[in-house]
């Protein structure tokens, strides 16, 4: 476990037959921090370990990442909320600094920027998806994205207020749109992406790639002015408030959940 004092942090981990991978990520949460293992319908006992390993699991039987995700926030109690995948490519702890800038008031949303570490941590026709659908987002939004990755932190109570409504693999994107739309400042940070324990469910394959730049495509192409466009961007923190501890050691979206 890695240290930290700000204890007022969910972190979900949308799971999907990763029971190779749950404990490599589960023993790098944030001390204090709270694991919300969203399980979307594993056969191989992801559940069980997880809760195992002190996670708070929460079962959602309709597939998608999206769904996963959206029940992991609901389920979420804490001020600050984190996403990450549970399939060990990123180690959650390095949730913290993004959670820091957040606190602090220099953001609303961070999101990491995946930087592969190795041969194999993010294949070619994944990664070409991911820089065209980013392009695309730029133009929509204006904010200088490179990466549409999973890991990302903001305040609970402002991410409820966008109304997100997909359910498959555009929920990051339609995050990060209507985060813009209501004039969020959304920032990048660069994180260690590292080879994913097991197979990949869909940046693996080009059919899953395909079909999760289609189900963000839809996302961009959708009229401005949705469910969330009109919320307010977060309040920001006071400059008195003291900003959390960083882990002593920290390393280092996909479509469906566990990917």
């Amino acid at each position: 476990m890695t240290d930290s004092t700000l204890t007022t942090v969910d972190v979900v981990l949308p799971c999907l037959d990763e029971a190779l991978a749950l404990p490599w990520v589960l023993e790098r949460m944030p001390a204090g921090w709270r694991a919300i293992v969203v399980d979307n319908g594993s056969s191989d006992g992801s559940a069980e370990i997880a809760a195992g390993l002190g996670a708070h699991v929460v079962r959602e039987e309709r597939r998608g990442f999206g769904a996963a995700c959206h029940a992991g926030l609901l389920a979420a109690e804490a001020e600050f909320i984190c996403f990450c995948d549970c399939d060990a490519t990123l180690d959650p702890g390095g949730l913290v600094p993004f959670v820091e800038e957040v606190a602090a008031g220099r953001a609303d949303l961070v999101l990491g920027r995946r930087r592969p570490q190795g041969r194999g941590a993010w294949p070619a026709h994944a990664r070409a998806g991911n820089l065209a659908l980013a392009r695309m987002t730029r133009r929509r939004t204006g904010i200088a994205l490179h990466d549409l990755g999973p890991m990302r932190a903001a305040r609970r109570d402002a991410l409820l207020s966008l109304g997100l409504t997909d359910r498959r693999s555009g929920y990051p994107l339609e995050m990060v749109v209507r985060a813009a739309d209501a004039g969020w400042r959304v920032a990048e940070r660069d994180v260690p992406y590292l080879p994913r324990a097991g197979k990949s469910k869909v940046t693996g394959t080009w059919r899953g790639t395909w079909h999760a730049v289609r189900d963000m495509r839809g996302v961009l192409t959708a009229p401005a002015g949705g469910a969330g466009a009109t919320a307010p961007a977060p309040q920001a923190a006071p400059t008195s408030q003291p900003a959390p501890a960083a882990p002593s050691a920290a390393t280092g979206a996909d479509p469906e959940a566990g990917r």
